[in-house]
């Protein structure tokens, strides 16, 4: 029963991206001066545990060229325990990436740098992000994401702390808008 279910998912997975689009694939890329707003999710449950987490993004970036991106991102992580106190994680961070225009795909590398805070402390986070940006559409891709995030509470402990950080993945939506040359096929 269980490999029937993969498969329908395998497939589904496979299918979705033509039925929402058409059959006509975007070979877009971002332009120097376009706008680009993402948003995007996580979970995490792990199986006989009584913790669970949910993360959500949402961010906004500038094109400066059509590689190099700064930006701004807000997120918000928030962990479930059964018979226990929850807790939430908010981060504001800007970021600058590189994106490798390859037509439909778009992969990127990058840097990020703020505050971590909820309801009980405020610390600093820097860290790496790679990830990629597969359009559906001339202005429309599915990003997939992974970041990593070290915490500080000064300048001077960001080394003691680079093995005690989150490892961060998400799937979400961008919209591409503006910009200031034409979208080559």
């Amino acid at each position: 029963m269980k490999r029937i279910f993969r498969s329908y998912v395998f497939a589904t997975a496979l299918v979705l991206p033509l039925a929402v689009t058409g059959t006509k694939m975007a070979y877009a890329a971002p332009v120097a001066g376009d706008n680009e707003i993402e948003v995007s999710g996580g979970f995490f449950h792990a199986q006989d545990s009584d913790t669970g987490s949910f993360n959500a993004d949402i961010a906004y970036g500038y094109y400066l060229t059509s590689g190099w991106e700064i930006g701004f991102r807000q997120a918000l992580n928030y962990n479930f325990v059964d018979d226990g106190r929850d807790a939430w994680l908010a981060t504001t961070t800007p970021f600058i990436l590189y994106n490798f225009n390859l037509g439909r795909f778009v992969p990127f590398l990058g840097l990020a740098g703020g505050v971590v805070w909820n309801d009980r402390d405020v610390t600093g986070t820097l860290g790496p992000q790679a990830g990629v940006k597969i359009f559906l559409a001339d202005q429309t891709y599915l990003g997939l994401r992974y970041r990593y995030e070290w915490f500080f509470k000064s300048f001077k402990g960001v080394g003691d702390s680079a093995s005690h950080g989150n490892h961060v993945g998400t799937i979400g939506i961008g919209f591409v808008w503006g910009g200031s040359g034409k979208r080559t096929p």
